[in-house]
C-alpha cells in the first residue's frame, strides 16, 4: 500500500536490573525503524509508561550492541541484541 512502510528490521531486546524491574520484563523481540542505538531507545520511550519511565534521558542507563558496551551513536543492525542496564559500581 501506497504512503505505509513495515518497520525496517528486528532486533532482540534484553534489559538487566533495575530496568527489567522497571519494565516488568526481562527481554522481547522488536520490530523498529532505528538507525541507532540512541533513536532506539527514543522509540522504546515513546511507547509510555514503564518504558518511558526506566529508560528517559536522564537516567543513567547503558546500553550494549551484541554483548559490546555502545554508545548512542552506534548504527543498530537487524537482528542485533540490544541490552539496557544500570551503571554498575564495584566496591
Amino acid at each position: 500500500v501506497v504512503g505505509m512502510t513495515a518497520p525496517g528490521m528486528t532486533v532482540r531486546l534484553r534489559y538487566f536490573a533495575s530496568v527489567r524491574e522497571a519494565i516488568g520484563n526481562g527481554s522481547e523481540t522488536w520490530a523498529t525503524r532505528a538507525a541507532t542505538l540512541a533513536e532506539l531507545r527514543a522509540e522504546l520511550q515513546a511507547r509510555g509508561g514503564p518504558y518511558a519511565a526506566a529508560l528517559a534521558e536522564g537516567r543513567a542507563v547503558r546500553m550494549a550492541l551484541d554483548q559490546v558496551m555502545a554508545e548512542g551513536e552506534m548504527a543498530l543492525p537487524d537482528n542485533a541484541e540490544v541490552a539496557f542496564f544500570p551503571p554498575v559500581t564495584g566496591g
